[in-house]
């Protein structure tokens, strides 16, 4: 929810998307901020049905994960339920929610106080990884196999060829951008997070804000002179993030993804920070190195009313038709 995401996001986004966003602000008597929505009304098919929709502003483009209204922990929230009553949206989304998005729940109560219904639901698992103190305290609690495999793989590496991390700050972005489109388009044969160019402009915008703050974590693994994999992600507060990687075709064999990963992780203990955060998705590579996860939320907001009554119901029943599918059921 950070002025770089958003600034990032409207320098990629198509004129029309920015243009039908707007930014719900709650500003005290003093005039002094203390909330900010950033929202978008759109149409959007829910549940079959084309529907005036009021989701982020930025929807779900880049994947963001952990996210809450952004405000201060004591601003009066109801305050902004007004101005969405005025919107003439038929259904609200807010998804992609942190597990615990304390302003979120309370946007959610004051809406509900006046009439609105509100629906919470499971969205992604994101695997994350407390870190130890230190890079052998990690490798300890490890399965033997998987200690032994991680440990022999950099260690061939580095006994057979000229091994190097190289790491790419403000002044070398583009070299090393350049280096991470390549391999994770080499990785993914063309179908990974970056073949939509927009998104590609987003993640880029971004990391040109990351690399200026001193945020920036991006890097690739040098094998004998050249980038074998790459390495693409920040860190906020006690985090490191991991966004996205990429490999070359012809280091298969070595693993240098899996060396690359170790790099990072035992980079982030020397550092001292808290968490390693593998994002949404339950690749089986990333339960390799995480065991506890995080799972994000999506709220589901509906008008009161005859019209709001009709949406829940189209939602009940789609939500029913899927739950039969899946061989199970849901609440009424």
């Amino acid at each position: 929810m950070s002025w770089a995401w958003h600034r990032a996001w409207a320098e990629a986004a198509a004129p029309a998307e920015v243009q039908a966003s707007e930014a719900l602000v709650l500003r005290d008597g003093d005039g002094a901020l203390r909330a900010v929505l950033p929202v978008r009304l759109g149409r959007v098919r829910f549940r079959g049905a084309p529907l005036r929709t009021l989701t982020w502003a930025i929807g779900d483009a880049g994947c963001p994960d952990h996210l809450d209204v952004l405000a201060l922990p004591d601003a009066d929230l109801g305050a902004l339920v007004p101005a969405l009553e005025a919107i003439p949206w038929q259904v609200a989304i807010l998804d992609n929610l942190a597990e615990r998005a304390p302003n979120a729940d309370r946007l959610c109560r004051a809406l509900q106080t006046r009439g609105f219904a509100v629906r919470r639901s499971a969205q992604w698992i994101c695997p994350r990884l407390k870190l130890p103190a230190t890079w052998e305290a990690y490798l300890g609690a490890l399965s033997p196999t998987r200690r032994q495999t991680l440990r022999r793989k950099e260690r061939n590496l580095h006994r057979d060829h000229a091994v190097t991390l190289t790491d790419y700050s403000e002044d070398r972005l583009a070299e090393g951008w350049d280096h991470l489109m390549r391999l994770h388009e080499q990785r993914w044969q063309g179908a990974g997070a970056f073949h939509d160019r927009r998104v590609e402009g987003l993640q880029l915008g971004f990391a040109r804000e990351m690399a200026r703050r001193g945020q920036l974590w991006l890097s690739t693994l040098d094998v004998d002179g050249e980038p074998a994999a790459a390495w693409y992600g920040f860190s906020c507060h006690d985090t490191v993030y991991f966004y996205q990687s990429g490999r070359a075709a012809r280091w298969e064999a070595e693993s240098v993804g899996l060396v690359l990963m170790g790099l990072m992780i035992r980079r982030a203990i020397a550092q001292g920070f808290r968490w390693f955060d593998l994002l949404r998705g339950e690749d089986p590579y990333k339960r390799q190195w995480a065991e506890t996860q995080r799972i994000t939320t999506e709220v589901v907001i509906f008008r009161p009313g005859w019209q709001g009554h009709w949406v829940r119901a189209l939602d009940w029943v789609g939500r029913r038709r899927d739950a039969l599918r899946r061989g199970g059921g849901i609440e009424p």
